[in-house]
């Protein structure tokens, strides 16, 4: 494989995808697409329905398997560590399969709460196969988010925190704003003052999106039971909010 194109695809909706990620969509001759398992299988079928509308040219799709991991570790860090360096070994092993030009789609964007050029530079620190790669940028989750509630995601001359589940629960509302992502465990429940205001999308794009706003006092209960729905029904949920105190 020469190059490689990390290629950002938005949050869900196949009209978020750029001319940009178009173009380098169509100089692509294998996609690698690493699946989570039948539960998530409406995932692939996403990047393939992307690739059947925008690909003028002939490729192919190489699979990989997404290697098991603790989902609620005690040692987060060296769980995840472990996780990408079996994920690593993947695509160092796909990639030297391919003559010619490879691609990823990624999520939203590479650079945000995505770990594959984190593992790409694994791959190449290791010197076995060698290749230039190039990152093409997707709208985020966090843009998708702004957009469905039609809400700006801070007041005028502040600042946005984007974090995690994991770490609001641990730090609490430290900023008048604060975006969060992967949050398995429902965080918000945690956060408390009658002045915060929550902005929720699950399925952000897709055609099961779900949008709930409002004092989060008010909806938290709707919230939490909504996404339990979800989940269970299509056994995977990808949902991020915003909260803001004195919203």
């Amino acid at each position: 494989m020469r190059k490689l194109y990390v290629i950002g695809i938005g949050a869900g909706d196949p009209d978020q995808v750029t001319v940009q990620a178009v173009k380098a969509m169509r100089r692509v001759e294998a996609f690698f697409v690493i699946g989570k398992g039948e539960a998530a299988q409406e995932l692939i079928d996403v990047r393939t329905a992307i690739l059947a509308e925008h690909m003028d040219r002939p490729y192919r799709i190489v699979p990989i398997a997404d290697p098991p991991r603790d989902r609620r570790p005690a040692d987060y860090a060296g769980v995840v560590a472990d996780w990408h360096a079996r994920r690593s070994a993947l695509l160092e092993s796909a990639f030297a399969e391919v003559d010619g030009v490879g691609g990823i789609l990624v999520w939203g964007d590479p650079a945000l709460y995505d770990s594959t050029l984190r593992m790409i530079e694994r791959v190449l620190a290791r010197g076995e196969v060698t290749f230039d790669y190039e990152v093409i940028p997707g709208v985020t989750s966090a843009q998708a988010l702004a957009a469905r509630h039609r809400v700006v995601l801070h007041d005028i001359g502040e600042s946005v925190h984007i974090t995690t589940g994991r770490r609001l629960r641990e730090e609490g509302l430290a900023t008048p704003n604060a975006l969060v992502m992967l949050d398995g465990d429902c965080a918000f429940t945690a956060i408390s003052g009658d002045d915060v205001h929550i902005w929720w999308g699950a399925y952000l794009g897709m055609p099961d999106e779900t949008l709930i706003e409002g004092p989060l006092p008010a909806v938290r209960d709707e919230i939490v039971r909504r996404r339990a729905e979800l989940r269970a029904r299509k056994g995977w949920i990808m949902d991020s909010y915003l909260l803001r105190r004195g919203g």
